[in-house]
């Protein structure tokens, strides 16, 4: 039994929620059988007790059955969508959109400066073949529309951009949206704050809504790593965000018809995975 299930199978909302059927269970049984007793007088007979102690013992399998963990995911009919929180590395989502968190600045050159754990360089590394070069021209050509709201002298690229402001890049077969969620300062470190995570959600799924067709977006959990926010928006609470956000979006119009949230699987064992479906659950309307 791996951790994360035996982390849920004694997660209290489990146990509640089994329990709860469980005895809901046994009282339709009871209530049943005193019922049948009393038309039929089947008490009278042998085989009438154990019958009615096996049936009432069958709760027991249809409440765990009930109360087990499954895949965390939700269909919604109001916004006409879907999100689902997956483990796995969301590079391996081959033919579906990939939104990539950077700074500000959209630098691009590892290790110095980008991180060579984060997404942005994996992502230089197994789709760009770590040719930087074409890379910073497809981002340049995806910003040539945009303006820049200053410069800043520090090693590396030195114009910036509004927080929230997204470099789309066309493949044959999915777009990748580099979502600037970050400010860089001069010693080429990076900060992030709730505030600005908020507006560059708003300001992507406004993005993904214009040019993604409809289809499926992966996106990873943001706010952590070198944006220094994890203390601030841990993952769990870095997801129930960005689903409220995504939701809020949805409402307004429609973005995509499914959000796939990759979180990676050290960070996926970690999960309170039974809140965060009752979380999605909650945001069906009522």
């Amino acid at each position: 039994m791996s951790k994360a299930l035996r982390d849920d199978l004694l997660n209290r909302r489990f146990i509640f929620r089994c329990a709860t059927t469980l005895f809901a269970w046994i009282g339709v049984v009871s209530a049943a059988g005193q019922v049948l007793d009393w038309a039929f007088h089947f008490s009278k007979h042998g085989w009438w007790s154990p019958v009615v102690i096996t049936i009432a013992g069958l709760g027991l399998p249809v409440a765990i059955w009930y109360a087990w963990p499954r895949p965390i995911e939700e269909t919604y009919d109001t916004p006409a969508t879907r999100i689902r929180v997956v483990k796995g590395d969301i590079l391996d989502f081959g033919t579906e959109h990939i939104v990539i968190p950077t700074c500000d600045t959209f630098d691009t050159l590892p290790p110095n400066i980008i991180a060579p754990t984060s997404l942005q360089a994996q992502a230089l590394s197994r789709i760009y073949d770590h040719d930087v070069a074409r890379l910073d021209a497809d981002l340049d050509a995806a910003l040539a529309a945009t303006v820049p709201v200053g410069t800043i002298t520090k090693v590396g690229k030195t114009s910036r951009y509004e927080l929230g402001t997204v470099a789309t890049i066309s493949h044959p077969n999915r777009k990748l949206y580099f979502l600037a969620i970050t400010t860089m300062d001069a010693n080429n470190n990076v900060q992030g704050t709730p505030d600005g995570l908020w507006i560059s959600l708003n300001r992507l799924w406004e993005e993904i809504g214009r040019s993604s067709n409809g289809r499926t977006v992966c996106m990873p959990v943001i706010g952590g790593g070198m944006s220094r926010m994890s203390s601030i928006v841990p993952t769990q609470d870095s997801l129930r965000f960005t689903v409220l956000s995504f939701m809020f979006a949805s409402r307004r119009q429609r973005v995509c018809e499914e959000l796939r949230i990759v979180v990676r699987p050290a960070d996926y064992e970690k999960l309170d995975r039974l809140e965060l479906q009752a979380f999605l659950t909650s945001l069906k309307p009522s």
